[in-house]
């Protein structure tokens, strides 16, 4: 069955802090959409702190500013020599912004699909995509899916995309985007239902059989898994036993998953996963 989606060109937003870890989530979505028309936006959203100068001249800051400027088209002449296919356009953007409005207008501006960014920022005093960072992108951000690559992440093709779901809520368009990344390498969505209760509610039972239905043209399995404790525990064990190369979940406005994406898990998950993880914005 073809699809849409496939011929049409992938516009993706990769923030950079010129760190190893910011440069190990360019290399995956290359790697990632390697086939695939697309055209990658470099994204470096500059802060100034002035620590403990009680002034700066402007002329400082512009040598400051300039040189952040030149890393942005060193990483640009960089993924050009990575990239393996014509397709791939590459555009360097150079904010002044704080980091979350930067992403929102250019998202806005560029019509953006999608949001590649590592786990964590430069290390030091300057972080930019620290820890709290990617939780408050994870939380603010909800114009696209964002996916989100471990530090020194080797790029393994996607064959098994994990899919956590407690069958609570009923499926919008946010299971587009899921199906998209299992459209670029046809990838198996495996489903996992942590059940917590012996048998599912009227409610459950009617989503997962729209999922089923919206599913069907997709390989795909439905995963069933006692609930003993910790839910990142069991989403770990499911990581594990069934060779799931990249996670996703679809973030709720309230209850965000339930217990899934609360920060702590979140920070679980997002820093010491050893996958990539996609999260999609829930759409009203």
């Amino acid at each position: 069955m073809i699809r849409s989606n496939m011929s049409m060109r992938h516009h993706i937003l990769i923030p950079t802090d010129f760190s190893e870890n910011a440069w190990s989530a360019a290399l995956y979505a290359l790697k990632l959409y390697a086939e695939k028309p697309c055209t990658f936006y470099f994204l470096h959203a500059w802060t100034f702190s002035s620590g403990s100068r009680t002034y700066v001249s402007p002329s400082y800051i512009d040598i400051l500013q300039d040189k952040s400027k030149a890393h942005l088209a060193e990483v640009k002449e960089l993924a050009i020599s990575e990239s393996t296919n014509s397709e791939h356009k590459f555009e360097i953007l150079f904010r002044l912004d704080p980091l979350l409005d930067a992403i929102k207008n250019v998202i806005e501006e560029h019509h953006i699909d999608q949001i590649i960014m590592g786990t964590k920022g430069a290390t030091g005093a300057k972080e930019f995509l620290l820890g709290s960072n990617t939780v408050s992108v994870i939380d603010k951000v909800r114009l696209c899916p964002l996916l989100l690559v471990p530090s020194n992440f080797a790029y393994v093709t996607p064959n098994q995309i994990g899919f956590p779901t407690d069958f609570n809520r009923g499926y919008g368009d946010e299971l587009q985007p899921i199906k998209n990344l299992a459209d670029i390498h046809n990838s198996r969505i495996k489903v996992l239902h942590i059940n917590s209760k012996e048998h599912l509610t009227e409610t459950q039972n009617a989503n997962m059989d729209f999922l089923k239905t919206n599913l069907k043209d997709y390989q795909h399995s439905f995963n069933w898994v006692p609930d003993k404790g910790k839910k990142e525990h069991a989403i770990e064990s499911f990581i594990e036993e069934n060779n799931i190369n990249i996670l996703t979940m679809i973030n709720y406005e309230h209850g965000i998953i339930e217990d899934f994406i609360k920060e702590p898990v979140i920070k679980r998950l997002g820093y010491h996963s050893d996958i990539p993880f996609f999260v999609v914005p829930h759409t009203n």
